[in-house]
């Protein structure tokens, strides 16, 4: 069975996690995190991205503060719910 993988732009991961394109396009020229080229366009790993998150503490700080963890809260089921 084929896994699936999950590819963001530079410019959606920059907004999923809160930072500045230049950040995920410096993470891509260190090769720390791994990318396809599709149509002279860098596609992202997500596995990737949150991998290299976990190791990045500015990031991972940026990515609950500026980025999709700003949103889990109001997620949350309320108990006596569901």
């Amino acid at each position: 069975m084929e896994e699936s993988v999950i590819r963001l732009s530079v410019s959606e991961a920059a907004k999923f996690f809160g930072v500045s394109p230049r950040t995920i396009r410096r993470a891509i020229t260190e090769s720390a995190i791994e990318f396809i080229v599709v149509q002279n366009r860098y596609k992202i790993d997500l596995a990737s991205l949150l991998d290299w998150a976990d190791k990045t503490t500015t990031v991972r700080h940026k990515l609950a503060k500026d980025g999709i963890g700003q949103f889990v809260d109001k997620w949350k089921i309320p108990e006596g719910r569901g």
